[in-house]
């Protein structure tokens, strides 16, 4: 269940500002006085059906870098102009952003927050929220994403590397045979069998993007990114693309592929 606050009337940044901080004081105490509120993002859009553009904002406690914590969703009613404060159940992270759209299909807005995690491996941090008639529902949460789209990464003989899902029933197979002598001496035999059992692997939900897939639609879907990686983080060997439509009540698969990186074009002549 999503955590949220509807606070009385306000006006300007000022007062949303003041709200923000009476709302980080309570929820974390003053471990914020020593930090810098920032407005991380803002966009317009009407979110709650009712025909009024609303305003919905993002703010942190940012440091000297990039960094934000305590990132907070607030939600401006362009015609009560009363605001919804969502504490987000992860909120730290660099280059938080929002996105207005329709997700669901209904004509209209829904609210998708994107926060880089950070670090080598690429993760993200993805939230979707439908705010229709003034409730707040939560429609995509990147964790139970995660959970519910876990892979299993083989090496095989024949300079081959499976993926596959039982969960999701699929396997994909990658061929590496382009991948150098230097790279698949380290584990293949020179007959192309396996010196020893070996994995990779698929890491979390890097990247979730809005996409178009029908031009007289005024609605979104979503394409979701997963990075296939060998030995290494630094050993990229393809991508887990899920293109995922709402059906109604959830976000669905329609297509799941696997892409790979190209490789420079041998010429035989």
């Amino acid at each position: 269940m999503c955590r949220y606050r509807v606070f009385d009337y306000v006006k300007g940044m000022d007062q949303l500002y003041r709200q923000y901080q009476d709302f980080t004081y309570d929820t974390y105490g003053n471990y914020t006085q020593s930090r810098s509120i920032a407005l991380l993002d803002r966009k317009q859009g009407d979110v709650n059906g009712d025909g009024i553009v609303d305003t919905v904002y993002l703010y942190g406690n940012t440091t000297d870098g990039n960094f934000a914590d305590q990132i907070t969703l607030l939600i401006q009613d362009g015609r009560s102009h009363k605001t919804t404060t969502v504490n987000l159940p992860n909120n730290a992270g660099y280059n938080a952003r929002l996105f207005l759209g329709d997700f669901t299909k209904d004509h209209v807005n829904d609210i998708l927050v994107s926060i880089d995690s950070g670090g080598s491996g690429g993760y993200g941090i993805f939230y979707i929220y439908s705010f229709k008639n003034n409730v707040l529902h939560e429609l995509f949460n990147f964790e139970k994403y995660n959970n519910a789209h876990k892979f299993k990464v083989n090496y095989e003989n024949d300079y081959k590397v499976s993926v596959s899902s039982p969960q999701l029933d699929v396997l994909f197979t990658i061929d590496i045979s382009n991948k150098g002598h230097d790279y698949l001496s380290q584990f293949y035999n020179p007959n192309g069998k396996l010196k020893q059992p070996l994995q990779g692997e698929v890491l979390a939900l890097g990247a979730l993007y809005p996409i178009v897939t029908n031009t007289k639609s005024t609605s979104y879907d979503l394409l979701a990114f997963q990075r296939i990686i060998g030995t290494t983080n630094s050993d990229t060997l393809g991508y887990v693309e899920n293109q995922l439509a709402w059906n109604g009540s959830q976000f669905k698969s329609a297509r799941l592929s696997v892409a790979i990186p190209g490789t420079k074009l041998i010429s035989h002549f």
